[in-house]
């Protein structure tokens, strides 16, 4: 009975420690770059090994116009796909010439992915920028880093525009309340790709 009550005046202690924090809200409907599969951009270097064909075995850039150049096949196109996905396309193509091949694509250089992975922030912020995504990157990390908004923004007016999966979604930031009163219930973690805008005041 005693250490029944003792836990139950913890969990009430916890519970009460809980209530007076602020959480960070998410934005519903957020896609995690991370979580989808990589689908191949240009400027990206791909590895294609075929199994017991070290002849057909290269590494090539993924060219402006998508495509890559395969011994054999030639020129096939590449960009959106992911690197599976190409793989069974060259299978395909390599089974006129090759009995049952086995392809394999590796990314070995994403460079593509190193634009998708960024956040930006616009509009009346001292230093308009556009930042690698680091994890756990929050509104308020990235217009700081800019140098804080200008004395002519409309900082409640701030807006974040997000890719979703339903299409891109918008968010309004209440940024003023975030920076001046500590308000952090729009102080939305950033996922790649994002974009922070943020308006100047209509006179």
């Amino acid at each position: 009975m005693r250490v029944s009550l003792i836990l139950l005046i913890s969990m009430a202690l916890v519970a009460c420690a809980n209530s007076g924090s602020k959480e960070v809200i998410q934005p519903e409907d957020a896609v995690s770059m991370s979580s989808k599969i990589y689908k191949i951009g240009v400027g990206d270097s791909l590895s294609i090994s075929v199994w017991r064909n070290p002849e057909l075995t290269v590494v090539v850039p993924v060219r402006p116009d998508g495509n890559i150049s395969v011994p054999l096949i030639g020129d096939i196109a590449a960009a959106g796909l992911e690197p599976e996905g190409l793989a069974d396309q060259i299978r395909a193509e390599l089974v006129k010439y090759i009995k049952n091949p086995q392809v394999t694509v590796v990314v070995t250089a994403a460079t593509s992915s190193a634009f998708l992975h960024r956040v930006r922030v616009t509009g009346a912020v001292n230093s308009p920028t556009s930042l690698e995504y680091s994890q756990g990157m929050t509104v308020m990390d990235i217009v700081l880093v800019t140098g804080g908004v200008t004395e002519f923004a409309d900082a409640n007016g701030a807006k974040l525009y997000r890719t979703t999966q339903s299409g891109v979604k918008v968010y309004p930031i209440r940024l003023e309340d975030i920076l001046e009163k500590g308000d952090i219930s729009t102080n939305y973690q950033l996922q790649p790709g994002d974009i922070v805008t943020v308006p100047e005041r209509l006179f």
